[in-house]
């Protein structure tokens, strides 16, 4: 794990800021905590017993490298370019999020905490945290939003199973931004001794930086897996945005590859021109929210608008500082898909290849359904599977009459 760049540019900076995103907004007492998380983890990454101890889990235990899928039914029925899937959805845990899960609850356990707090939108970061935690015997605390326990019941029942205790947040919309103050206030109780195990490249300096580093081995893996199944670097590499881990995890190894086009694609919910939706780097605008500056969707007082998506893991006002930055110096791409393309796309991926995609994930497999047609069968799009969509069958069921 090295220090990442961006045309010379330290991605971020010794406070935490990438270009004007990112850094600490926090309290003072919350920022010593903070920095304190910065330095153990400065410290346990450099550490072979570390480094080892980790590659060892994604190997034996998540089931690493995930495989690079040539999708051929779904590129034969969209003409044009060649769709490849990075199958995040195999890991253990069913998404990407136990590649920093593991890392967090690894680095909770070097600091001797007592207790790991965590949100979680979808269910996924919350499953996967549960998991990681049961694995080192830490006790484990998900705050999730009602509304988001309702539609997301198999990941609920989980983190139960694993041990988590769950908190039901009721508040404002009872989503994602509410889980992340409730659990923000959860933590605050006890910083010394606990640790809030954020489940994005979100929240205050080390967060955005730090689960960066644990995802980019999805990224890591693409550059090998397509030189040895294509022979050359993906022409496009396509994500999921919400707060944007496993976008970012994608996109880190190929930064100073500019051959190769990087689109993060947010949800338009029920259109941009309604307010149901979470397009915050589509609409938002530089402002502040969890302790750290980046794009935000707020109202004109200032306050963080009520978002919405079909997928709990991206209904969220916010995006990490780095993806922020991303989109200001133009090295990503940053494009939308609604509730009904992703809904679309749930149904032909599990019907066409037989794989069932998170919701979440459904937003950039629409995108690639909407570009591949009209590229040449020599471009190679690379989608990042980031999460599989058993936890959603029921939710699509109901919604589509199934």
């Amino acid at each position: 794990m090295t220090t990442q760049q961006l045309n010379g540019v330290a991605l971020p900076n010794e406070d935490g800021f990438f270009g004007e995103y990112g850094g600490q907004f926090i309290p003072p007492h919350l920022k010593i905590a903070m920095d304190e998380i910065n330095v153990a983890y400065e410290e346990i990454r450099q550490q072979p017993e570390f480094i080892q101890e980790l590659k060892d889990l994604f190997q034996y235990y998540v089931g690493r490298p995930s495989p690079l899928f040539h999708a051929k039914r779904l590129s034969e029925k969209l003409g044009g370019a060649q769709i490849y899937l990075k199958r995040e959805d195999l890991n253990h845990t069913g998404a990407h999020k136990i590649n920093h899960c593991l890392g967090e609850a690894l680095l909770a356990k070097y600091m001797g905490k007592s207790k790991v707090i965590a949100e979680t939108g979808a269910g996924q970061h919350g499953v996967a945290l549960a998991t990681a935690c049961a694995l080192v015997g830490i006790p484990c605390e998900i705050h999730m939003g009602q509304v988001d326990i309702e539609k997301e019941h198999p990941n609920v029942v989980k983190m139960k199973i694993l041990g988590a205790k769950l908190v039901a947040v009721t508040r404002g919309t009872a989503t994602l931004k509410d889980a992340v103050d409730s659990a923000f206030e959860e933590y605050l109780n006890d910083p010394e001794n606990y640790i809030y195990a954020i489940g994005s490249v979100v929240g205050p300096h080390p967060f955005p930086k730090m689960v960066r580093d644990f995802q980019s081995i999805i990224g890591e893996e693409i550059k090998q897996q397509s030189q040895q199944q294509f022979g050359k670097l993906p022409d496009y590499i396509v994500a999921c945005v919400g707060g944007g881990s496993n976008a970012i995890g994608a996109f880190t190894a190929f930064l100073a590859d500019d051959a190769v086009q990087l689109v993060g694609v947010e949800p338009s919910g029920h259109g941009l021109d309604t307010d149901k939706h979470s397009a915050t780097l589509t609409l938002g605008k530089p402002s502040q929210i969890h302790g750290m500056a980046c794009y935000v969707l707020e109202d004109e007082s200032g306050e963080p608008l009520p978002v919405h998506s079909i997928a709990s893991g991206l209904d969220y006002p916010g995006v990490g500082p780095q993806h922020s930055y991303l989109k200001d110096v133009g090295r990503v791409q940053y494009d939308v898909a609604s509730d009904q393309e992703c809904l679309d796309a749930y149904m032909t991926l599990s019907r066409v290849e037989g794989i069932i995609p998170a919701l979440e994930s459904a937003h950039a497999v629409a995108w690639a359904i909407r570009t591949a047609g009209n590229l040449s069968s020599d471009i190679n799009i690379v989608i990042n599977l980031s999460g599989r969509g058993d936890k959603d069958a029921d939710y699509v069921a109901e919604k589509l009459g199934l």
